[in-house]
């Protein structure tokens, strides 16, 4: 553990290096600590622009973190409280998310996700034994500490994290991220350490093939699955997994928190601590592969309701809606945003303080789901199998501390969503509109070069001109360059009207737009039509690329020679 600061100021113990990611008020930078050499993520919070409730979220993440000394835990090094600035040092982690590196392995068997789950229950005791619940167990808080093969998991983001007395229960408020949450939770009774492991269960569940035990679109039915415990294990995908692993879920997804399974008793049970001998060591192919859909559409699809609400300005108290008949309807929100009732008791003889919110829901009894975000590739794809298909699955929040980045790995804001999202987007979204206009204006000039340093290689498309088919690659848009771009029109002039713009996290985005094309023939004669165009942009190496687009069957979008709009 680096040495405690023998001064006050942080700038005399490290220095800082380049920025990792940022939040509303804060921003996390890799430092060098100067005394050793070693590398640090220092999380940099301007308290001068927190409230007082914030100030107490932020002291009490630290305090919780300070506790925690594990090798499965982002660990907190320093905690330097300067005039207008705080800062907490954490580990560097450089590996990204555990789910993104299974499926890049060659090899994935049961015997390996038994040992993943191993060291997330070795965490979550850690946790236990101090009296700490995690609350918020996901995959995007499965972090590895470096690229190296066999790295460390590491267990990050104590932003919803409460502190309890033994075995304490009691209601802390409705926190945690709907698809794993857990079903005390959801009734809104007492509750303690045994929500981490009904997470934990749900975690293995997804381990094993790919996808979870509980998924809905409609969160009221979500909601209900998750509290009577319907879960199955269909086949044919079930049938290759071992009977002790599907019994060590059953123990953590038992509704009754008194009668679920403890962390140390897991760690107990055979198929952990005798995985040579009981765990299978055949590759699972198939699970690997829906592993890939379940992380495609987590990242594509990160935050987008949640961006939603956050810049149509909702308020975060009540996230509710006016309908034009005067009835109001909950909005729902994605299947892996995190939660918090901010309505609570706090208990102050304790320390407890139950508000490290990011996105509020009142009343999780009541929240249908109204809005479905845009169908992409990735998220229509059939997953493996699985009864009931989801098509919209769930979506992390991405704070700009993306899988495979060396960063902190998103140690958690201590501060709301709303105002995290709201930090930068406008500024995000102006960029994908520039993107846009650009990617139009190479179209218009027939200038192919510039049009392929816009868009993916592996561009995808529903476009009328390939006949209801999805097409993929460049070829298919070359021949329209070669053959039609421009060679019969004078000038081409293209007007983006109402563009919409929805954030997919940090690196990605989806604008929707109405595309008015004007231009000359070569007769002199003036033209104009319009079509509807969404496009789905996603940030690589600091650059927007376009890796989808559909286009309305109304106008064509290369050919605008006369005859094409007779």
């Amino acid at each position: 553990m680096a040495a405690p600061a023998a001064c006050t100021r942080f700038s005399d113990n490290y220095d800082l290096k380049e920025e990792l990611g940022k939040g509303a008020f804060s921003v996390v930078r890799r430092c060098v600590q100067k005394s050793t050499g070693l590398e640090f993520a220092a999380k940099i919070i301007n308290t001068k622009k927190l409230s007082a409730r914030d100030f107490q979220k932020l002291e009490r993440e630290a305090r919780i973190c300070r506790k925690l000394q594990h090798p499965n835990i982002v660990r907190l090094h320093d905690s330097i409280q300067e005039e207008n600035f705080h800062y907490l040092v954490f580990d560097l982690v450089t590996g990204g998310e555990l789910f993104e590196d299974i499926v890049a392995r060659e090899f994935y068997s049961e015997a390996d996700a038994s040992h993943c789950i191993q060291q997330i229950l070795e965490s979550v005791n850690h946790c236990h034994t101090n009296g700490v619940v995690h609350r918020d167990l996901k995959p995007e808080n499965l972090l590895l500490a470096s690229k190296a093969k066999g790295a460390a998991v590491k267990l990050a983001d104590f932003g919803l994290a409460i502190e309890v007395q033994g075995e304490q229960h009691a209601w802390f408020g409705f926190a945690g991220t709907p698809g794993y949450l857990s079903p005390e939770v959801l009734k809104k009774e007492p509750y303690g350490k045994p929500v981490d492991i009904w997470a934990c269960g749900v975690i293995l569940y997804i381990l094993l093939v790919g996808y979870p035990p509980f998924w809905d679109e409609d969160q009221h039915r979500l909601y209900a699955q998750i509290k009577a415990g319907a879960y199955d294990y269909p086949s044919p995908e079930w049938d290759t997994v071992t009977p002790e692993a599907k019994n060590l879920i059953n123990q953590m997804l038992t509704v009754n928190p008194s009668k679920r399974i403890t962390a140390s008793e897991a760690l107990k049970h055979p198929w952990i601590c005798q995985r040579e001998r009981v765990a299978s060591v055949v590759h699972r192919q198939e699970t690997v592969d829906c592993l890939k859909k379940f992380n495609a559409r987590r990242k594509l699809k990160g935050a987008i309701l949640t961006t939603m609400l956050a810049t149509r300005n909702f308020s975060s108290r009540s996230i509710i809606t006016k309908k034009g008949d005067g009835s109001q309807v909950k909005e729902s929100t994605d299947s892996s945003t995190t939660l918090e009732d901010d309505d609570i008791k706090e208990d102050k003889s304790k320390g407890v303080v139950d508000r490290s919110s990011t996105v509020i829901a009142k009343d999780p009894e009541g929240i249908v789901g109204s809005c479905t975000p845009p169908q992409t590739p990735a998220a229509a794809t059939t997953n493996c199998g699985q009864p009931q298909t989801p098509t919209s699955k769930s979506a992390p929040v991405s704070f700009g501390f993306g899988s495979g980045s060396a960063s902190v790995a998103k140690t958690s804001t201590t501060l709301s969503l709303s105002a995290v999202l709201l930090q930068g987007a406008q500024a995000r979204k102006q960029e994908v509109i520039k993107m846009t206009e650009q990617l139009l204006e190479a179209i218009n000039v027939g200038d192919y070069e510039a049009y392929t340093k816009i868009c993916d290689p592996h561009l995808t498309a529903f476009e009328p001109e390939a006949l209801g088919n999805l097409v993929e690659g460049m070829d298919f848009h070359k021949f329209y360059f070669d053959n039609v771009v421009g060679k019969n029109c004078k000038a081409v002039y293209t007007t983006i009207l109402n563009p919409t713009v929805h954030l997919l996290g940090d690196d990605a985005a989806c604008i929707a737009y109405v595309r008015l094309t004007q231009y000359m023939d070569k007769q002199g004669a003036a033209h104009s039509s319009q079509c509807e165009e969404t496009r789905i942009w996603h940030k690589r190496d600091n650059k927007w690329q376009n890796v989808h687009f559909h286009r309305s069957s109304n106008s064509p979008p290369f050919t605008f020679a006369p005859s094409a709009h007779k």
